[in-house]
């Protein structure tokens, strides 16, 4: 198993230093470490049996496999573990990312959204992985180096990330969240809901229907959502080659609840006004 917490290590070797990629911080700071995540809990990723992009596997299947991540003993940060298999044979390195929304029944890859990013910092820089802090919460491959398999197809590793959490609430939670694996180019191979499997009932989440037009929205560190409209600033998703405009978020069931409480009551003032 190889073991990505030796990933600096990797990056000298090749020659790659600190003052590679300038560090960019996100326009609500630098990630925050989470400290307080709740131990005991388990969230896990189970890759389906067919990819969503097939031109991947021209006679059928995907990469096979799990991500489990469980909060570190002491709390601080999450403690990823890979086990896969049966990776594309051509095309790598893979990246991979954590994505704002869940994939939905259809298998829909590029409908998860963009990376986890609640601290506006975006991905035209790339991630630079010796300042951890200024890199997109959800931009893992970014941070702990991406996909190489084994010439097996194969690919195991284990590391621990400070800056994502599994308390709800924060806006780096992910557990009702998506793993996304892409080609270099973006294209998206394959992803998987999170779930919990131990520490209480199973996370969900709504996803309310899309906004159009100039709509867009912001995951906030609190977990809370920023929407702009009317030409405001847009946030962009790396579906398939290229970008993608992302409108609504997801919301937990109890905000999709009083969202359609509150739009129900607005429909019946406006029914009682005009009779």
């Amino acid at each position: 198993m190889r073991v990505s917490n030796n990933f600096s290590l990797v990056l000298l070797a090749a020659g790659v230093t600190a003052q590679s990629v300038e560090p960019e911080t996100g326009k609500l700071g630098d990630a925050t470490i989470v400290s307080n995540n709740p131990v005991g809990v388990v969230y896990k990723a189970v890759l389906p049996a067919e990819a969503w992009f097939k031109p991947a596997y021209p006679d059928g299947g995907n990469i096979e496999g799990e991500v489990t991540a469980v909060a570190a003993e002491s709390g601080e940060g999450v403690v990823y573990t890979y086990k896969l298999s049966n990776l594309p044979k051509e095309g790598g390195p893979f990246p991979y990312h954590l994505h704002v929304a869940p994939v939905p029944a259809d298998g829909n890859c590029t409908v998860t959204l963009a990376h986890l990013d609640p601290f506006i910092r975006g991905e035209n820089t790339s991630c630079n992985p010796f300042a951890p802090q200024t890199c997109q919460v959800g931009d893992l491959s970014g941070k702990f180096g991406e996909i190489r398999p084994e010439e097996d197809g194969t690919w195991e590793t284990t590391y621990t990330d400070l800056y994502s959490s599994t308390l709800e609430g924060l806006g780096s939670f992910f557990g009702n969240r998506s793993i996304v694996f892409h080609y270099p180019n973006k294209t998206r191979i394959s992803c998987a809901n999170f779930e919990k499997v131990e520490g209480g009932v199973s996370s969900s989440v709504t996803v309310l229907p899309t906004v159009t037009g100039n709509g867009s929205y912001t995951i906030l560190p609190t977990g809370g959502v920023s929407t702009t409209t009317g030409g405001g600033p847009s946030t962009t998703s790396d579906a398939g080659a290229g970008t993608e405009t992302t409108t609504s978020p997801p919301l937990s069931g109890a905000a999709g609840l009083r969202g359609s409480a509150i739009g129900a009551l607005v429909v019946g003032a406006v029914v009682m006004f005009m009779l």
